[in-house]
């Protein structure tokens, strides 16, 4: 990941690729049409998740991203930067053309076919200018291949990235959804509704409106509740806090449990 110094009067560009070279011809193409396209190259990076982190760091106009990164891809890249207040605009850059690409077409969404040509590159800047659309957030989820690896949290006028591996359970908040990791909570815009439908095979729920992740959960145990009722209730790794489980989604838990071997260390889920 590097960062350099923009000039104000040109576009100020990030240029994010996993591959080294592939940077570096955007890099000399962008330097090729800066007659034509006034620009300047502010950062790169290897992946969505650096480029986020540059992007919280410098103005940013227009990001240039590819799609197949790991860590983190261009599609997801994209959806964080859209929840932004300001987003830059993102070119995506991809070596394959495909059923994808069309769609972006048809949504206003520029793209570069790898190897990028000096002038569609200039078109595509020319397109920002003009512009400056983020990409339609609904378009980017129905085109991104799997679940993202990390969750957004705005905080005091930062943007916070959650990697969705550190979760142990999601919680409804009025209109918010409240995410626990091990070390503490994040407050996130999203539906849990939603989120149930993106990570079913990583999230189980508890109740209507807690979801747990799998492996997070280190067994159940009933407890008398205030009015002297037994109630099921999760147990975490890392964490002390205990979550209750519903009657209606006990039958469903208890028989995950049982497969999992997650009622282990003495708790019984007869």
């Amino acid at each position: 990941m590097t960062l350099m110094t923009s000039v104000s009067s040109s576009l100020a560009v990030l240029v994010v690729d996993d591959e080294a070279p592939a940077r570096a011809r955007l890099r000399d193409l962008l330097a090729d049409i800066a007659a034509e396209v006034p620009n300047a190259v502010v950062g790169e990076a290897a992946n969505g998740v650096l480029a986020l982190k540059l992007v919280a760091e410098h103005a940013v106009d227009v990001v240039l991203a590819d799609i197949r990164m790991p860590d983190m891809d261009g599609i997801e890249l994209a959806r964080h930067l859209g929840g932004m207040t300001q987003p830059p605009a993102v070119i995506f850059v991809t070596a394959y053309e495909n059923h994808a690409v069309q769609a972006f077409e048809l949504n206003a969404i520029d793209y570069l076919v790898k190897p990028v040509r000096a002038q569609r590159l200039a078109t595509a800047l020319q397109k920002v200018r003009q512009q400056r659309l983020p990409p339609p957030l609904p378009v980017l989820a129905s085109l991104q291949e799997g679940a993202r690896t990390h969750l957004s949290c705005h905080e005091r006028g930062r943007l916070l990235l959650v990697p969705v591996a550190d979760i142990l359970y999601l919680k409804a908040d009025l209109k918010y959804v409240v995410a626990r990791t091990a070390s503490r909570e994040y407050l996130l815009d999203e539906s849990l509704t939603h989120l149930e439908q993106e990570f079913s095979a990583r999230f189980i729920r508890l109740h209507r409106s807690v979801l747990a992740a799998k492996l997070a959960i280190a067994g159940f145990e009933k407890c008398a509740t205030e009015e002297a009722e037994a109630q099921w209730q999760a147990l975490f790794h890392g964490i002390s806090e205990r979550v209750p489980v519903s009657r209606r989604q006990w039958p469903v838990v208890r028989s995950y449990a049982r497969q999992s071997g997650a009622g282990g260390q003495g708790r019984a889920i007869a």
